[in-house]
């Protein structure tokens, strides 16, 4: 299964990525961590310029580069994992360039749809978890953004809405109220994943 993790920065969805991890490692069930921009040597570097900020990078390169990073991580790191039957987790994937790229920086979601599809062969997640906060909360939450995250309170808003109207088109878009305790968030992950997987199986 590829199985991915969504939210803006400060939405909750590291804690409850690493939550996830933690329940994997517990039940011993074969899996790996990616992250996007990044999860190969090539993904790392391009994680460096598109989100750090040395550069000015225009929108349309700034989609083609989380492109050629999720090439590359689907080519050398998902699809062979998936083929050892292994539970692969992401960091991001193909929806964070649909609501930032497409929405934020309005290039349009349904040019970036076709794109993710040029860049992982049609590869989609099998479960994607939306941790969902007003941006407000997010913004109390985290002091530090990235350069994309920093774009401010209405880009932000605008990324919301995308993803809000991603997860309602979407039925592997399972929406996670984010402003719940840490631990329930958990528990409501693990039940949503446990009937997928073991349904899967067999």
């Amino acid at each position: 299964m590829l199985i991915s993790f969504e939210g803006i920065d400060g939405s909750g969805k590291g804690t409850q990525l690493r939550l996830f991890l933690s329940y994997l490692k517990n039940k011993n069930l074969p899996y790996i961590h990616v992250r996007e921009p990044g999860g190969t040597e090539l993904g790392e570097i391009l994680r460096e310029i598109v989100l750090k900020g040395q550069f000015q990078i225009y929108p349309k390169a700034e989609l083609l580069l989380f492109l050629a990073s999720r090439a590359q991580l689907v080519s050398q790191i998902i699809l062979p994992a998936l083929k050892e039957n292994k539970v692969v987790v992401a960091d991001r994937f193909i929806d964070s360039s649909v609501v930032y790229q497409g929405v934020g920086r309005e290039l349009g979601p349904e040019l970036v749809e076709k794109l993710n599809d040029f860049a992982t062969d049609g590869l989609k997640p099998d479960l994607t978890f939306y941790i969902d906060v007003p941006v407000e909360t997010a913004l109390k939450r985290k002091r530090i953004f990235d350069r994309i995250e920093s774009e401010g309170i209405e880009f932000l808003k605008k990324v919301r809405k995308a993803y809000l109207e991603l997860a309602r088109k979407e039925k592997r878009i399972f929406l996670m109220n984010g402003e719940k305790a840490i631990e329930e968030i958990h528990s409501e992950i693990i039940l949503i994943f446990e009937q997928l997987y073991w349904g899967i199986i067999r």
